[in-house]
């Protein structure tokens, strides 16, 4: 194996770790010292650390769906998710950087969220942002390494690309 590959999937494994570890500790933080009805502002009327469980998806999506496979479903596909992204770093040779950090923020975060759900059937939130009475759906360190990924997707696919001579 090439020792540039390496160091580049260490790296990238590296990031992963470090975005699944902080999530696990925010996120143990506040269970094991915030109740479900605690509210600390941290940036008056934009910025909250509260406490609250989801057992959907993203934004509370099937949150509240009586499907007693829901838990499982979600388990099967976060799985799917984690090992298809972990497939694709082992190929990172060919990944620029802001790639291989986006699958690595990426992995990190499913993976975190994915703990929740296998542990605890649900995963836990506590980050509030809002404007007025306007409150974006509570997330967590894992789904912000998700949403920071796919802007660093975004922008990779959406900047030109140099085109190397002779290279079909």
């Amino acid at each position: 194996m090439e020792n540039g590959l390496a160091d580049r999937r260490l790296r990238a494994y590296g990031i992963a770790t470090a975005v699944f570890a902080l999530d696990r500790l925010t996120k143990w933080f506040i269970e094991t010292r915030f109740s479900f009805s605690d509210t600390r502002e941290v940036i008056p009327g934009f910025f909250d650390i509260v406490r609250s469980e989801n057992r959907g998806v993203a934004f509370g999506i099937f949150n509240e769906s009586p499907s007693e496979l829901r838990t499982l479903v979600l388990i099967v596909l976060a799985m799917a998710a984690v090992l298809a992204v972990g497939f694709v770093l082992r190929k990172a040779r060919h990944m620029d950087a802001a790639s291989l950090w986006a699958l690595s923020l990426i992995l990190g975060g499913a993976a975190g969220n994915l703990f929740d759900r296998i542990v605890r059937g649900r995963v836990t939130d506590f980050l509030e942002l809002y404007i007025g009475d306007y409150h974006w759906p509570t997330f967590n360190v894992a789904d912000s390494a998700i949403v920071i990924a796919s802007g660093l997707l975004l922008i990779d696919l959406l900047r030109p690309k140099r085109r190397v001579a002779n290279v079909p």
